[in-house]
This record gives C-alpha cells, structure tokens and sequence, in this order.
C-alpha cells in the first residue's frame, strides 16, 4: 500500500546508454539528504535475472553485495557510498524478480483463478515493490532509477507502472530524464535534437518530464537550455547542466550550481528543513582528492582485463574506489597498475617488475584462469616484503601459497580447481556440496554480511579498533578446518574468525615478519565509503606509502615497458 504523501522521483535515460543515470540518482540522493530529508534510492535492472549474481562481470560490470546477501548491479555500491550508509534488498529489482514473483502467486491460485497478464498483474507487481522499499525504512522521498534507455523493450512494463503511479498520486511523482547533447567536431555546435527525440519518445509512453539533466562534454548556455525547454514544454531553469568533471563525486557539487535540490524541492511541493544542502563534510572529501600530489603505486593482479580499460573499471569498482578513498585519507593519489596474472604464468622472471610497486592486490575472481601466476606473485611479494593485500580468492590463494613453499603441503589447492589435490587446504562449505551436485549455483553462496570476531595484538584488530566486525561475503570455498592448525603452526595467523571460530575469515603474517602480508575471506571493499574509508584498506595504504618513501630514496627497478595505468581521481 502507498504511503500518504511520499515522493517518487524516476529518473529515466535518453539518447544513449552510460550517460550517468546512476551517478545522477546517487547524488540526487546525496542532496536530498543534505537538504534534511529521508532518502531511499532504487535501482531497477530490465534484465530477466532474477539478480546480478550469474552475469558475467566483463559485460555486467562488478556485483555487488548488500548486507542482506542480495547479489546487485555496481549501481546499488555507488547509492550506498554516496549515501554513507547500507541499503536493504527492497531496493533492488529486476524483470526476473517481477516475473518469478507473478508466476508463483499464479501456482499458488493468488490471483483467483484470473488470467494473468502483464496488464495489470506484472505492472502491479512492479508498483507494489516501489511501495514496499518506500515503507521498509520511513523515508520520505524515493529516487527511482529505471535501467536502460527510452525505448528500450525491455523497460517498458517499468515505464508503464511510473506512469500509472503519477496518474494515482498527482503531485508526489517527479520524471527526470537523463540525456547526451553532442557536440560534433565536423559541426563544432552543441545539438539539441537527440534530446528532443528522446523527450518525445517519452511522451509517446505517456510521460512527461519535469526536469531534463544535460550529460555533455561542456557546460549548457542558456541559448540551449531555453530550445531544449520550449521544444519539449519544460522550464528553463528545469535543464540542469551536466558537463564532464575530473570526478563523479564533483556531480553533487556541480548539480548544485545549477540549484537542482531547489528545483527538486519546488516540484515536489516539499518545505526543506534547511535554506541549504550541507555539504561540508563532502566538500573536505572531494578536497582531498584534489589537493593530494604525492602518488604511490598499486599493482592489480586479476584476469578480468579481456576487452579494455572500460570494462576494467566496471569488472573491479569497488576496489578501485576503496583504495582511493583510503589513499586520500592518507594524503596521497594511488596509481593503479592492472597486470595480468596470466603475464606472470608464461613470462619468466616478470615477479622482479613486483619491486616497483609500493602495493599488490588479488582481488575476488572465481575460476582456474591466472591461478598459478597469482600465486607467483603472492609468494614474490611475501618473500620481499611488498605490502599484499588479498580479498576473497585472493586469501584463498594466500593460504595456498603459504602451505605449498612453508608448512610443506606440497600440492597444496582448492578444490574449485583441483579436486583431487592431496592436500586440499581450500575447500567447500558442506552445504554448497549438495548446491554444486544439483547446478545450483544463483544466489547460492555464502552471501551477505557475517561477523568474526578478531585476534589481539594483530594488524586486524589494530587496524578495527574494535574486537568483532561484520563484513559481507561472496563464496564457496573456505580455508579447511583439517589444515588450520598446521598453518598457524608454520606461522601464518588467522586474525579473524567466525564467532563460533569454525570458519577463518582473516589471514595475516605478524608484523614483526612481513609489513603488510593479509587477505580477507570477506569483500571489504563493499563497505568502504568516501566519508568513511575501510580501516583494513587504511592499513594497506599507510604501509604503501611507507615503502614509496623508502623506494624515493633510492632507484626504483624499472623493466623498461610502459604500465597501463588507472589513475585515481
């Protein structure tokens, strides 16, 4: 059931795809909080999956995990690190989720023995949701974003239930519509016409937007602002400019300048309780990300690089934006260099181009591709102290490392790769045994957030503060509880347990023998947020920085071939 006098804004996109609809609802989620209301964020995928757990992250993009255990689109992590706080499953939503929900209350004879079609059972099911993520949390406005572009088949049943619900409740319904004006270098003029094609298709669905957001490469004049708005019946101070910036976290920002929250606010009929979005705390954030000079450089050791830097960004965002975040926080820029484990498979001798680096990472990953190269280069960076950090797979590979060259496991594997290893030091939950058996794979793992409580005198808990966490997960495989004790007895330390201290969350060489030497069997990237970076990546960074300055002071190894790099903004 709607609640009485809440808010819906779609935010819905036009012209093209990847023009910034998720950035945009983000910060219009950011400064509708700023502005001291309740603000719930959505985000709807037309995908037929039931969620982004099975899709391929080198076409999908990274999945990201809530606390709940729901596999989502990397929108969800932007909403929740703009937002600073954690989102529930309510609001998330795909065409399979809808469908699979319509078809199962037909088996079970909910619909009276109707005939069930998507008007108006599927777009009745699409609005009930809505509903349901507005009731779940008390909040006063939410920002809805539809997936895809108009047009699109796909979201069109979504477009129809927007529609009916600003036919229900008049006044407390917002359109915005995202869109692109090129600029053609043949032409050297900004042009209007796609936008209004695009606002006119939206017409055709019955819809009418309130508030155009321009993506271009520069900023609008007022000349356009005025045509897109007598062309397509907007005002002209509804047109919010949205230029290309050093940063999506200057979107906030220069949304502003162009007054949206007034705007917003205005539309809505709403009365804020501030003359002004507090943005102070932002601010000192983005800053940050413009006053640090000094670099240090990260390797990233991973596989999911096949078609691009695009896609590398997409497969790895949140670990990209966790690193940032605590390097800012530590006064410095991180320079991110992607290598390809499988580099350090067929090429001899490549681990010595490790000593350039002031950091490695082996991110999350699933699958045989790399294996051994990631191997090579855990047991190079523990063998000369170059501050490693492993999430998920890569403190699986960590252990692995560690049993086959120190506690003498030779063999030593998981099962996910070699099930009949002699020694497996990696391996299956017991209940994924019967999952795996059936093909049961979808939102089968071990999901969502779980806490550990951690070892004192350890980088862990120095690093915490506190005795007992809570971070979310996405796997299969555990460290086995049969090899455990032989582990710890060649020296590696599990910093972080389960509380019933069965499963081994943290992994850790003491600092007396290694500067940073750790992997996490959870994702800690999923938590870190930029008024709020993650202590354990803190902890990286400082280390990394450590070792830049002791490199500064003397030649730093050189292979003499140039390192695709990612720098953060």
């Amino acid at each position: 059931m709607a609640l009485k006098n809440h808010k819906y804004v779609f935010v819905i996109g036009g012209v093209m795809s990847g023009v910034g609809k998720g950035i945009t609802t983000a910060s219009i989620g950011k400064l509708l909080s700023a502005r001291g209301f309740k603000v719930n964020l959505l985000k709807v995928d037309p995908y037929l999956n039931v969620d982004a757990g099975t899709m391929n992250p080198t076409e999908h993009g990274e999945t990201f995990v809530l606390d709940s255990g729901l596999e989502t689109d990397q929108d969800m992590g932007n909403y929740e690190r703009f937002l600073n706080r954690s989102l529930p499953a309510e609001n998330y939503l795909t065409s399979g989720m809808v469908y699979q929900a319509v078809i199962e209350k037909e088996r079970n004879l909910q619909y009276d023995g109707a005939c069930v079609e998507a008007i108006p059972h599927v777009r009745d099911e699409i609005i009930d949701r809505f509903y349901k993520a507005a009731d779940s949390n008390g909040s006063q406005i939410s920002v809805i974003e539809i997936g895809g572009t108009v047009g699109d088949f796909q979201n069109a049943m979504f477009m129809e239930a927007a529609r009916v619900m600003h036919s229900r409740h008049p006044g407390d319904v917002l359109f915005i519509m995202v869109t692109y004006l090129p600029v053609p270098k043949t032409v050297g003029e900004m042009k209007t016409k796609p936008t209004q094609n695009a606002i006119r298709q939206l017409n055709s669905y019955g819809i009418q937007p309130d508030i155009v957001i321009a993506r271009a490469e520069l900023p609008l004049d007022n000349r356009r602002k005025e045509k897109i708005a007598n062309q397509c019946n907007i005002r002209p101070n509804n047109v919010i400019s949205a230029p290309d910036v050093d940063s999506i976290y200057d979107v906030p920002l220069n949304f502003e300048r162009d007054n949206i929250s007034d705007v917003l606010i205005k539309e809505l009929g709403l009365q804020a309780k501030s003359k002004s979005a507090d943005l102070k705390s932002w601010k000192t954030f983005v800053n940050k990300t413009k006053r640090a000079k000094k670099e240090i450089d990260i390797a990233v050791v991973g596989k999911y690089f096949n078609t691009g830097d695009f896609v590398l960004s997409d497969a790895y965002i949140s670990v990209i934006e966790a690193i940032k975040y605590s390097a800012y926080y530590s006064g410095v820029k991180a320079n991110l260099h992607w290598l390809s484990a499988k580099d350090f498979e067929d090429k001899p001798g490549k681990t010595k181009e490790l000593l350039s680096y002031d950091g490695i990472i082996v991110p999350g990953g699933f699958g045989q591709t790399g294996i051994e190269g990631k191997i090579k280069v855990i047991k190079f960076a523990r063998e000369n102290k170059i501050p490693y950090f492993g999430l998920c797979y890569g403190m699986q590979l960590m252990v692995i490392e560690y049993a086959r060259h120190v506690a003498g496991l030779k063999g030593a594997n998981t099962r996910e790769i070699d099930p009949k290893s002699s020694h497996l030091v990696i391996d299956l939950m017991p209940e994924q045994i019967e999952k795996i058996k059936n093909k049961d794979y979808g939102g089968t793992m071990r999901l969502g957030a779980y806490p550990a409580v951690l070892k004192k005198g350890t980088i862990a808990k120095k690093a915490y503060k506190t005795e007992e966490i809570s971070e979310r997960h996405r796997h299969r495989y555990e460290v086995s509880p049969e090899y455990v004790s032989k582990i710890e007895e060649a020296g590696l330390i599990f910093s972080g347990t389960s509380p019933d201290g069965k499963l081994m969350e943290i992994a850790e060489l003491p600092q007396s023998e290694h500067p940073f030497f750790l992997g996490t069997q959870f994702h800690p990237e999923l938590k870190a947020r930029p008024l709020d970076p993650h202590p354990l990546f803190n902890a990286f960074v400082k280390v990394a920085k450590a070792r830049n300055q002791e490199r500064s002071a003397k030649p730093a190894f050189s292979s003499g071939k140039k390192t695709a790099t990612i720098k953060a903004k």
